[in-house]
């Protein structure tokens, strides 16, 4: 599958706004993006610019540390699906997840799989890599299908891709047969082509018209 066809083009600025939001879905529409991720005030919007394009629309629910109560969180997927939403982005409890509260997790990531199709950040820079095998497991036994290692916020961002692709190697153990999506400061061609060697099906990234200009340049060379 070629390199721009793995990206979710993620707007999540909380500055956004309407033009920015249909300049992202017609950057998706013209590199020939996966996706375009963006928060919930913004998928009906990313919605209507993406219809008919095979661009799917993302939601991201509840960053950065997916703190909301589960009632809430039920509420934003559901408005989210109905604006237009293909794929739900919800980040765990990580407050859950440093506790061990896993049946938690369980129990609130469930319905939300249910409406997907689902994929769950584990905000993974904040997790060990016990916690991190162990949030993947959750992620697959809940039904989704995908688990995500982080959003904005995540001391993630800051780790170097050796770091990022161990991360990588973790989900995989707990959750063998899962799509992996890398995101967190993937912001550059190389980076890019090292997360999927280490993995990733998907990567979610603010740079991906900066990623398809580079590999124009390396094309024309």
């Amino acid at each position: 599958m070629p390199i721009l066809s793995k990206i979710d083009h993620t707007n999540i600025r909380h500055d956004a706004q309407a033009q920015d939001i249909i300049i992202s879905c017609q950057e998706a529409k013209e590199y020939g993006f996966r996706g375009v991720c963006v928060n919930p005030k913004w998928v009906k919007t990313a919605s209507r610019e993406l219809a008919g394009s095979g661009v799917k629309t993302i939601c991201l629910i509840d960053p950065p540390i997916g703190d909301s109560s589960h009632t809430k969180r039920i509420q934003v997927c559901k408005k989210a699906k109905k604006d237009g939403a293909d794929e739900l982005d919800a980040v765990i409890s990580i407050p859950d997840a440093k506790h061990g509260r896993w049946e938690k997790i369980l129990k609130d990531i469930k319905p939300i799989c249910k409406m997907g199709p689902a994929k769950i950040i584990i905000g993974s820079g904040y997790l060990t890599d016990e916690e991190i095998v162990k949030a993947a497991e959750i992620v697959k036994a809940a039904g989704a299908t995908c688990v995500k290692t982080a959003t904005e916020k995540d001391p993630l961002e800051n780790s170097e891709m050796a770091e990022k692709a161990k991360h990588l190697k973790f989900m995989r153990q707990g959750a063998p047969g899962l799509l992996i999506k890398a995101s967190g400061n993937v912001k550059t061609l190389p980076n890019i082509k090292a997360m999927i060697e280490a993995g990733a099906d998907i990567i979610g990234t603010s740079s991906g018209v900066k990623i398809a200009k580079e590999l124009e340049e390396l094309r024309g060379n």
